[in-house]
């Protein structure tokens, strides 16, 4: 018999149960590519690729439920919700895929907002910066008008691909890093 894993805060604030996307069934899923979005601390370059043996300690210490298993590597899905940096996917990792030096940031992940934001549609929407940590997200007067993402502010937690109710926002690399 499985045992029930505990709710996310994130997950309970916004009416879903753990696993379960905000997205509505039958949605489209937003352009980033799951398999491409490392964990947080993930080494750079083929590194991470090369310790990392799927053997999901990550996953299953991840309290928000936002790392999942593809292709046998660890990868953030932040259509699940937001990496609250919490570190308990580096405590997990046994072999060593993930490492946090105490210098370099968690990723260079940032958000970005493509034509499919509401406000820039003229439809009053202002779920992405509602829930920014960071308060990152701009929104113009009356809500009207496409949300805007200060870079520098925003650390690519994922927060708000999860709520956004058109699929609009995306995470990619904001540098490239080297190997």
């Amino acid at each position: 018999m499985s045992q029930a894993r505990p709710i996310s805060r994130r997950a309970l604030l916004f009416g879903r149960s753990d696993g379960e996307s905000p997205v509505s069934p039958g949605r489209a899923r937003p352009a980033t590519s799951p398999s491409t979005l490392r964990p947080p601390w993930a080494l750079r370059g083929t590194a991470f690729a090369n310790a990392c043996t799927g053997c999901v300690a990550c996953v299953d210490a991840c309290p928000e439920r936002v790392l999942v298993l593809r292709k046998g590597k660890a990868v953030f899905e932040p259509e699940r919700g937001e990496c609250t940096f919490c570190h308990a996917c580096v405590d997990a990792c046994a072999p060593g895929a993930l490492r946090d030096d105490g210098v370099q940031p968690p990723w260079t992940y940032r958000a970005s907002v493509d034509e499919a934001c509401l406000g820039a549609q003229g439809v009053v929407c202002a779920s992405c910066r509602e829930i920014c940590p960071q308060s990152a997200i701009r929104i113009p007067p009356a809500g009207r008008g496409a949300a805007h993402i200060d870079s520098d502010g925003c650390n690519g937690c994922g927060a708000c691909v999860s709520v956004c109710p058109a699929t609009a926002i995306h995470l990619h690399a904001s540098v490239e890093t080297a190997a």
